[in-house]
């Protein structure tokens, strides 16, 4: 996909992810982890590459969420995986815009 088509999406009102949580966001059939790290939001794979369980379920400490099925651990910010480096998760840019995150992709 060209960088033309990306576009925002709505995800989540912003007041409703406070900082230090996160969760699972659905967005036009594709589903996503989505977390407030001291009030910026990052957005990345909700599947861990390791058995598929969802990322958004994880336990978030700073800025790293560990999986919730084996405890592998990402850095939201970057994808990286501390666990295994050769299998990060994508990251997506997100915004705030009236009150609303949103994903783009």
């Amino acid at each position: 996909m060209s960088e033309l088509n990306l576009t925002y999406h709505n995800a989540a009102e912003a007041a409703s992810l406070p900082p230090g949580t996160g969760r699972t966001v659905e967005i036009r059939g594709r589903r996503f982890a989505l977390f407030n790290v001291d009030g910026t939001f990052h957005a990345i794979d909700d599947a861990c590459p390791h058995r598929r369980a969802p990322l958004g379920a994880g336990s978030l400490e700073g800025g790293h969420v560990y999986c919730p099925m084996h405890g592998w651990c990402f850095d939201v910010r970057t994808g990286a995986c501390d666990s295994n480096p050769e299998r990060p998760v994508s990251t997506y840019p997100v915004r705030v815009e009236s009150g609303e995150v949103q994903i783009q992709f």
